[in-house]
């Protein structure tokens, strides 16, 4: 049985605040507005709809580009009057072509757009995808590459350049990430594993 999620649209004129934030890399998309039509919508569908302001009507974000959001989980703060929904985007989020609204650079959240390419590469194949070829070598050989990068991630910290450290750990990442995926976990996994670990 599906719970219905209650708002209080009364606070400012029929309508309430929408964030979206990406599900995945949790980088916020975008700002819109709802009234209780477009709130109604968007659960019934999973799709982020919104009220436009300036049109005065119902707007499905990517009804006409494509780019639609699709809801993965709605959540509503305390006083009932503002919302945050974790979305999955289609495409760009900004009309400029952006991946957001407000044009934030991905800094650490790139390892989750990258987990996201990874699994992109082993969703859809192909020969000319590093990932592709060495996952068709087997769980052997790319937990091999793991081990092989964190000896050199090693040896860069003792023995080599800040450059030379910074690359060797990115490859230990990388390979780290196609682990994960091999094994059916994520990066998320390992994060709520720390949390629960952590004291």
């Amino acid at each position: 049985m599906e719970i219905k999620i209650m708002l209080d649209f009364a606070k400012s004129d029929g309508l309430v605040p929408v964030i979206v934030q990406d599900a995945q890399t949790l980088e916020v998309l975008m700002l819109g507005y709802m009234n209780e039509e477009a709130w109604q919508k968007t659960q019934a569908e999973k799709r982020v709809t919104f009220f436009s302001r300036s049109k005065n009507r119902l707007w499905t974000k990517g009804e006409e580009s494509g780019n639609f959001l699709n809801v993965k989980s709605i959540h509503v703060d305390c006083d009932k009057d503002t919302v945050l929904i974790k979305a999955e985007p289609m495409g760009p989020t900004c009309h400029t072509g952006s991946r957001s609204c407000f044009n934030t650079d991905f800094n650490q959240n790139f390892l989750l757009e990258l987990e996201r390419i990874v699994n992109h590469r082993y969703e859809h194949p192909s020969d000319e995808s590093y990932v592709n070829r060495l996952r068709s070598r087997g769980i052997n050989k790319i937990a091999q590459k793991v081990g092989e990068e964190a000896v050199e991630t090693v040896i860069a910290a003792l023995t080599e350049t800040d450059n030379d450290f910074i690359n060797e750990t990115s490859d230990l990442l990388f390979h780290l990430i196609v682990l994960l995926r091999e094994k059916g976990f994520s990066l998320e996994t390992i994060a709520k594993n720390l949390e629960s670990r952590h004291q």
